[in-house]
């Protein structure tokens, strides 16, 4: 028996797909989960204790929005490896390899752009405003810290003496005080950078849209429309 070497120096093997690394939102994971298991307790007691029409119309409408709290909150999700991004938005799957991603937009939503000079928002990262101001905060203390530092110790050599740097806060090692979103994003362009000219990091954008979510939502829809005008 005959098992492929991922590692394998033979010019016709293709080089393996690494690991996916997932970015997901917590808060609208643990908001997605409370939601729909409140909405099912609330549907299957209505179907379950309900009489005459309530049932009927209990199930249409935990078929209506059930899929669409999950598309909302459980379902985004941004998955990244070393030849592609692909994006998992409520209603689309996109699919972009790294050669055709042009850039990363981070302004009140995070927008990635492809060459073709489309956009897609990349909802399971969405921008916290509240955590970039306690990022700024926390920078500002960790300066003023800093300065102080230098003054006493460096005197008039400013950052370039001995260990002063590493001293004030990890400000050289670590880099200025992000958000974990902003932290994401900037990962994600490294990636970018870092992939963007590899062989396997070519290839087409693809566009699929998530019938598995649309299709239970519009016949749950149409049912409780149906079930509502009729009553």
């Amino acid at each position: 028996m005959t098992t492929p070497e991922p590692q394998s120096s033979s010019p016709q093997s293709p080089e393996p797909v690494s690991k996916d690394r997932v970015y997901r939102s917590p808060a609208g994971l643990a908001g997605g989960v409370l939601l729909l298991a409140l909405a099912l307790w609330l549907g299957i007691d209505a179907v379950v204790a309900g009489e005459g029409r309530t049932p009927w119309v209990a199930l249409a409408a935990l078929l209506f929005l059930v899929p669409l709290v999950a598309a909302y909150t459980v379902r985004p999700a941004v998955l990244s490896n070393d030849d592609r991004l692909r994006v998992r938005n409520p209603f689309r799957v996109i699919t972009l390899p790294w050669g055709q991603v042009a850039s990363f937009r981070s302004g009140y939503s995070n927008e990635v752009f492809t060459e073709a000079g489309d956009k897609y928002q990349l909802w399971s990262i969405p921008v916290s405003l509240r955590g970039r101001k306690k990022a700024a905060r926390q920078e500002a203390r960790r300066a003023a810290g800093g300065g102080r530092g230098r003054g006493g110790v460096l005197g008039g050599f400013g950052g370039f003496g001995g260990g002063g740097a590493a001293d004030v806060g990890g400000a050289a090692a670590d880099g200025p005080v992000r958000a974990e979103t902003d932290k994401i994003m900037d990962e994600l362009r490294e990636t970018r950078e870092a992939r963007k000219p590899a062989n396997t990091s070519q290839g087409e954008v693809s566009v699929r849209w998530a019938y598995e979510v649309m299709a239970p939502a519009a016949v749950g829809a149409v049912l409780l429309a149906v079930l509502l005008a009729t009553g």
